[in-house]
């Protein structure tokens, strides 16, 4: 059975930083593409930053550039993403997500590309 499973989130200030991390079971994801999106309260989902599959190539929402860095343990089948100087506005319910298509050098935003997703993880950023 397939899974994604976030963890790492929490209730933090404003400022702080935060490591979120989702852990890959079920088979391994080295092929693919991972990536996180967020849903904010009353918002529309929204990918946050993608990796590609040798970890070599990455690409951020612009509400993020420059605040947050998503990695990856491929012998591990892990993902990261490390938030640094969070806002409030990064309050969401955060989600890791696989790209269906293995080996490829485009990445997408698209939400019709994951394919397996994990139940998400809550971050609240208090100001």
């Amino acid at each position: 059975q397939v899974q994604l499973v976030e963890s790492g989130g929490g209730l933090v200030q404003a400022g702080d930083s935060l490591r979120l991390s989702c852990a890959a079971s079920g088979r391994s994801f080295s092929p693919n593409a991972m990536a996180w999106f967020r849903r904010a309260p009353g918002r529309e989902r929204e990918a946050v930053a993608v990796i590609n599959w040798s970890g070599e190539s990455t690409v951020y929402a612009d509400s993020v550039k420059g605040r947050a860095t998503i990695s990856r343990d491929r012998a591990k089948n892990m993902v990261y993403l490390q938030m640094n100087s969070l806002k409030a506005e990064d309050t969401a319910v955060y989600y890791c997500a696989s790209d269906r298509i293995k080996w490829t050098r485009d990445l997408s935003f698209a939400e019709q590309r994951y394919e397996y997703w994990g139940q998400g993880t809550q971050v609240t950023v208090s100001s």
